[in-house]
This record gives structure tokens, C-alpha cells and sequence, in this order.
């Protein structure tokens, strides 16, 4: 796990991308630089009402330049607020946190689904630019689209919509069955349905498996034990079959954890 910083970040550049979906690049000094795909940042509210930051995925990284850009969706008071922001304003982030995707498991000649559905779609972007070899990119919908065009630059993309407006009807895996695809390693974030049923699949099929797991959190760093999933393992922090998904994770092996 990289080092993590608190920085006060500006706002390069905020637009509204899907309904109540949100992009927003920022600028810091420390965590761009330092974030891996599959970490996320936390973002702090303005209003003193709200003392818990919201985790949200990073998406996109421009290391070179100091930036990075995170695609979220509004889903109570606190993302309600950070979509008020414009491009010149600041926010307090922390990060980047927890473990992201392995991409050394990508060995030469090898064949990767890149797997996401919903607001779990973001973080695909960054692990599609870094990851080598053939990526397979299959993204899951309820009906309107988003960051297809962004995802299309780096692998082929498969799309399904639960309403069947655009690409296969049905979900992720109907996807995968429909156009044959196979694969050596699965890098997948989404709903825990969508998990659960990548999990039992991989496991059916033999295939490697990597769930990035979405969990309400509340301090980001794995001292409040909120955001735990069931594992196999004893976990030596709080001595019970359970892993932080702040600390642990966010992205773990399938076998290793219950979904």
C-alpha cells in the first residue's frame, strides 16, 4: 500500500456526465502521483454537520501533471454538495487509500476481463491504461451510459443494460455469454449481486478473480471496523473471519473472501 497524504485539492474541472453522475478532476501535490487503479481518495464535506469524509473511487490519473479525477454519483447530502463545486473552489482529500488491482498477474500472453457495473465502472479506466496485455472490457448498465468512450481507447468494450437499450440485455456475464469471451484473470467492480455472481462464476470456470468490494466506510483508514466482509481467514486486527474493505481491500481475491 502506497503512502497516504491529506491535501487541500483544487477543483480543475467539474461537469455533469449521466443523471446525478458527476466527473471532477483535481489537482494535488502528493496523491496523484502516488495512486495506483483500484484505490480511492476521501473526500471531506464543507459543513461541520458532516464529520465523516465519503470514499469515493479514483478513476483516472495524471500523474505527470499532479491530477487526478474521480467520476461519482449523487447519492445523499454529502456528493449532493461536492456537485455544487466549480472549477477554482477547493476540497480536503486523503489518500490514496487501500490496495488496488495486482496488475503483475498479468503475465505475457494473457487474457483479462475487465469487469464493471454501475458507479463501479470508474475505476476500470485508470486499470485499462496500466494494465498490459489483451483486455476484454465488459460494462454492466440499468440503462444510460457512461464512460464507454473513455474505455474504448484502451480494449475492446462489451456493453449490457438491464433494459436492453444498448448491447446485451441482461446483465454483465449474459454479456460474456453472448459474445463467447473467455479469460485468464477477472478484474471486476460493482454491486455485491454483480460480485457474487462474478465470484461463483470464477470459481465454476477456474479463473482467476479480483472483487473490488463497495462498502459504506467512515474513517477510510481501518481503525472502525465499519466497512468489514467476511473472509476465510482470521483476520489479526480484530481477530475474527472478517477484512477491512478500507485497509484490506478495497480489491481482494474471490476465494479468499464471502460476497
Amino acid at each position: 500500500m502506497s503512502e497516504k497524504y491529506k491535501e487541500t485539492a483544487e477543483i480543475i474541472k467539474q461537469e455533469k456526465i449521466g443523471t446525478g453522475i458527476y466527473s471532477m478532476w483535481l489537482q494535488t501535490q502528493k496523491i496523484a502521483k502516488a495512486a495506483r487503479p483500484g484505490q480511492f481518495i476521501s473526500v471531506y464535506s464543507k459543513d461541520g454537520s458532516r464529520l465523516l469524509p465519503r470514499p469515493i473511487s479514483i478513476c483516472e490519473v495524471n500523474a505527470e501533471n499532479g491530477r487526478l479525477r474521480i467520476v461519482y454519483r449523487v447519492a445523499g447530502k454529502g456528493t449532493e454538495e461536492f456537485s455544487r463545486y466549480e472549477q477554482g473552489d477547493t476540497l480536503e482529500i486523503l489518500g490514496p487509500l487501500g490496495n488496488g488491482f495486482p496488475l503483475e498477474r498479468m503475465e505475457e500472453g494473457k487474457k483479462a476481463f475487465l469487469i464493471g457495473g454501475g458507479i463501479g465502472i470508474p475505476p476500470m479506466v485508470q486499470l485499462s491504461r496500466e494494465l498490459k496485455g489483451e483486455k476484454q472490457i465488459v460494462l454492466g448498465y440499468r440503462d444510460e451510459l457512461f464512460l464507454t468512450e473513455d474505455l474504448k481507447r484502451s480494449g475492446t468494450v462489451f456493453i449490457a443494460t438491464e433494459d436492453g437499450s444498448c448491447g446485451t440485455r441482461g446483465n454483465v456475464l449474459d454479456a460474456i455469454r453472448e459474445h463467447a469471451l473467455t479469460a485468464d484473470v477477472i478484474y471486476a467492480c460493482g454491486p455485491t449481486p454483480m460480485l457474487r455472481a462474478l465470484k461463483a462464476w470464477a470459481e465454476e470456470n477456474q479463473i482467476e478473480c479480483w472483487l473490488s468490494m463497495e462498502e459504506k466506510m467512515a474513517c477510510g483508514i481501518g481503525a472502525c471496523l465499519a466497512c468489514v466482509c467476511r473472509s476465510k481467514e482470521v483476520d489479526e486486527h480484530s481477530q475474527v473471519k472478517n477484512k477491512r474493505v478500507c485497509k484490506e481491500g478495497p480489491v481482494f481475491l474471490s476465494t479468499e473472501i464471502e460476497v
